[in-house]
């Protein structure tokens, strides 16, 4: 369809009204401030922990086995419960025993009258020096043989060498039972105290010796030697422990280090075996500055990265030296200062052009994150 010079200068017109209104309208929508949430940056000091994988096992175990041969004829405890040391646990047969006790009484009887008789013939030389030596040696070994006889008969009552936890018992009334036999009748475990072995890298142990001895980490002091501890529930273990020691040498398989700590259990939460996690205060690091874990975004190269608020409300890209992660934060070396803004909300709106309107974020919890310093 051809137009005539008289209608094209109309649309001409009108043309160029809707290119200078959409002219118009163009940097209105460009200046528009976009609404962020963003948390302020601080620094200060940080006590660092490490969470280690360990278990429980029992402070000390005593594995409950005859001293002298016989029949079984009682078990007096209750299999599970709490016995205390010194408490009779099984009894055998002692009759045998109480007969050798009597013999070797009458023995010593004999041998100490016979000793006595000798001393006194000896003063008047009616027996050599000899006859006496010889009656008196016998009677110290009678005094010997009453001792053990003594000795087999509080054998035949059982004891329980320590105070804690027995378990279930292997033998049963009728048994019986030999002195020197391998298996244990019963296995009696010390729950309080109880122990949590950990193992930790010795990569990670000398890591934290160098950043200690170059003072970025400073000591926590005397409280560096407790523990806290989780269970495999996830729940807090409510008592803390203290490390008492790690293993002095390497293991060749793991790399690692055994280090040993001691907990309270008055109630016997913890049982031998419990998979839990310990956590360990290494030191202080001074000026520490916490990032939320909502601004960290890893970028194509894996690098953290975050948006930084300017001071003329315009947004940086930065790169973040990220350390470690600290409950709901991330541990930050560089790529921010004190006093900055890094943006947690309205991420996906930006650009480096952007123009914000920043506002204190809804989506950090701020008390987590005081509460981790």
């Amino acid at each position: 369809m051809q137009f005539s010079k008289a209608h094209r200068i109309p649309c001409l017109i009108v043309f160029s009204t809707l290119l200078a209104a959409c002219h118009q309208e163009q940097p209105a929508a460009s200046t528009a401030p976009i609404e962020v949430g963003v948390y302020t940056i601080t620094a200060a000091p940080l006590t660092l922990t490490t969470d280690l994988p360990g278990r429980t096992s029992a402070f000390r175990v005593a594995e409950v086995r005859p001293q002298v041969s016989g029949i079984l004829e009682h078990r007096l405890f209750t299999e599970g419960a709490e016995v205390k040391q010194g408490q009779q646990l099984y009894q055998i047969d002692p009759r045998t025993y109480v007969a050798q006790q009597a013999r070797a009484e009458a023995n010593l009887r004999s041998a100490r009258n016979l000793a006595e008789r000798y001393e006194r013939l000896l003063k008047t030389r009616a027996v050599s020096q000899q006859q006496y030596d010889d009656a008196l040696a016998a009677w110290k070994q009678a005094e010997a043989d009453k001792q053990v006889a003594d000795i087999n008969v509080q054998y035949t009552e059982v004891m329980s060498p320590i105070s804690g936890r027995i378990g279930r018992s292997a033998v049963t009334e009728g048994a019986l039972v030999t002195n020197g036999q391998s298996n244990a009748m019963a296995t009696v475990n010390q729950l309080d105290p109880i122990y949590v072995d950990v193992t930790q890298p010795i990569t990670r142990i000398l890591a934290l010796k160098r950043a200690l001895g170059s003072g970025a980490l400073k000591s926590a002091g005397a409280d560096q030697a407790e523990v806290s501890l989780t269970l495999d529930d996830g729940s807090a273990y409510p008592l803390t422990g203290t490390l008492k020691f790690s293993e002095v040498s390497v293991d060749e398989g793991t790399g690692s280090v055994t280090l040993r700590a001691v907990f309270p259990n008055p109630d016997r939460a913890l049982l031998p075996g419990m998979f839990v996690h310990a956590q360990l205060k290494e030191g202080v690091r001074e000026g520490a500055m916490l990032v939320p874990e909502q601004a960290i975004v890893r970028d194509s190269r894996g690098m953290a990265t975050a948006w930084v608020v300017t001071a003329d409300n315009h947004v940086e890209h930065r790169d973040l030296a990220v350390v470690r992660t600290m409950g709901n934060a991330w541990l930050v070396d560089s790529g921010v200062k004190p006093g900055e803004q890094v943006i947690t909300e309205g991420l996906q709106h930006l650009d480096a052009t952007s123009v914000v309107h920043a506002t204190p974020a809804q989506n950090v919890d701020l008390d987590a994150l005081t509460a981790s310093r």
